[in-house]
C-alpha cells in the first residue's frame, strides 16, 4: 500500500476534530498541541504575551494550537527534544542539525500559524455569511508546506535538491534576546536567540542561497553583531517579496516512501526569477528591522548607490562592529 500525502485543502477541513498533519479524527478535544514549543514560552515569558494576527486581532501565543492525533504528536515531540537541546546548547549544536530536521521544526511553527489564521478567517466568513476570499496562490503554497511537514510522519525522500534553505549564524545576542518573524506570504522565516539565528526561506528550491551568496561569503566565519545579522535578515525578507516564481513539486507515492521532486524554476519567458532591487524599499524594510539602534530611511539611503551597510567596510572587507549596542 503507497504511502499517501494528506491535502487538506482539497475540502478545506481546517476544524477541531482532525489531525492537522495526518487527517486522522481526533477521539477528544483536549488532542492539541501548542503551535510554539513550550519550552520557547517557558524561557521566554511568551505565553500570556500577545501575537498580532493577519487581521490586526491579537492572540496569545499560547492561545495559538493546532489538533493533533497522539501519533503525529509523539513523532513532534520527538524532532522538538532534539531541537529544544541543541537551542539550549547554542550555535555549534544548531548549525549541526539537519536542515531538514530544521525545517520541520520551522514547517510546524509557520504552518500552524496559517492554520490559525485560516481558522480565524473562516470564523470571520460565518459571522459575515460572506465567503472566504482565499488566494489560489497562497493555497497553492501552504499546501506544498503542509505536504512537506508530513514527512514528520511518513517516509519521505526530497529529489535532488532541498525545496527549502536554511542559514545558521553566530550571533553576539544580549541575555535573554527572543526574536521571531515571520511572512506567511513569502514563506520566510528568522529567529535570533542564545548564541545564533536562523533564516529559512521554506519554498525557494535553495535558490537565496545563491541569490545572496555574496554577503554569505562575507560573513562565513565570523561571530555577527546583531544590528549585521538583522540586515542580512532585511535582505532575505525582502529577496523573498522580490521572488516571482510558484514552486511546483510532483509527488511520487510508493509503499516505500514518498519522493518530492521539485520543478525547474525557469520557464519559457527567461524572466529572471527575482524582481528588480528598489534600493529605496530595501532602505524602508531594513529601517524596520534597525528600529532598535534608530536608523532612518534617509541615512540608510544617503547614498543609493551604496545604501548604509554594516556587513563590510569601505574596503569591501568584513566590518567589525564596534561601539555600537547590542539589542
Amino acid at each position: 500500500m503507497a504511502n499517501i500525502v494528506y491535502n487538506p485543502f482539497s475540502e478545506f477541513k481546517f476544524d477541531n476534530k482532525t489531525c492537522f498533519l495526518s487527517g486522522a479524527e481526533l477521539k477528544s478535544a483536549d488532542e492539541t498541541i501548542q503551535v510554539f514549543p513550550v519550552w520557547m514560552m517557558q524561557a521566554f515569558n511568551l505565553e500570556d504575551q500577545p501575537f498580532k494576527m493577519l487581521d490586526e486581532s491579537m492572540v496569545t501565543y499560547k492561545k495559538l494550537q493546532l489538533p493533533c492525533s497522539c501519533t503525529t504528536s509523539h513523532a513532534l515531540e520527538k524532532i522538538e527534544l532534539e531541537v529544544e537541546q541543541a537551542m539550549n546548547s547554542g550555535y555549534e549544536a544548531v548549525k549541526d542539525l539537519s536542515h531538514t530536521t530544521l525545517f520541520q521544526w520551522v514547517a510546524k511553527i509557520v504552518y500552524g500559524v496559517v492554520f490559525n489564521e485560516i481558522q480565524a478567517g473562516i470564523r470571520q466568513a460565518v459571522l459575515t455569511g460572506e465567503e472566504m476570499n482565499f488566494s489560489q496562490a497562497l493555497v497553492h503554497k501552504f499546501r506544498n508546506l503542509h505536504a512537506m511537514l508530513q514527512s514528520l510522519i511518513v517516509p519521505m525522500e526530497f529529489e535532488h535538491q532541498l525545496p527549502f534553505s536554511i542559514q545558521v549564524f553566530p550571533v553576539s545576542n544580549p541575555e535573554n534576546t527572543f526574536m521571531y518573524r515571520d511572512e506567511i506570504n513569502t514563506l520566510v522565516f528568522s529567529l535570533r536567540m542564545n548564541d545564533f539565528a536562523i533564516i529559512a526561506t521554506l519554498q525557494d528550491n535553495g535558490t537565496h542561497a545563491i541569490y545572496h551568496e555574496d554577503v554569505l561569503a562575507k560573513v562565513k566565519g565570523h561571530v555577527l553583531h546583531p544590528i549585521q545579522f538583522e540586515e542580512i535578515c532585511a535582505r532575505y525578507f525582502y529577496s523573498a517579496y522580490l521572488f516571482n516564481r510558484l514552486p511546483e513539486y510532483t509527488y511520487m507515492e510508493t509503499p516505500q516512501k514518498i519522493y518530492v521532486e521539485p520543478m525547474p524554476l525557469n520557464d519559457f519567458t527567461l524572466k529572471p526569477i527575482f524582481d528588480n532591487w528598489a534600493v529605496k524599499t530595501y532602505g524602508q524594510v531594513l529601517e524596520n528591522f534597525w528600529k532598535p539602534w534608530g536608523y532612518l530611511l534617509f541615512e540608510i539611503i544617503k547614498d543609493p548607490e551604496h545604501p548604509m551597510t554594516f556587513i563590510t567596510d569601505e574596503q569591501g572587507d568584513f566590518k567589525v562592529v564596534e561601539g555600537l549596542a547590542l539589542q
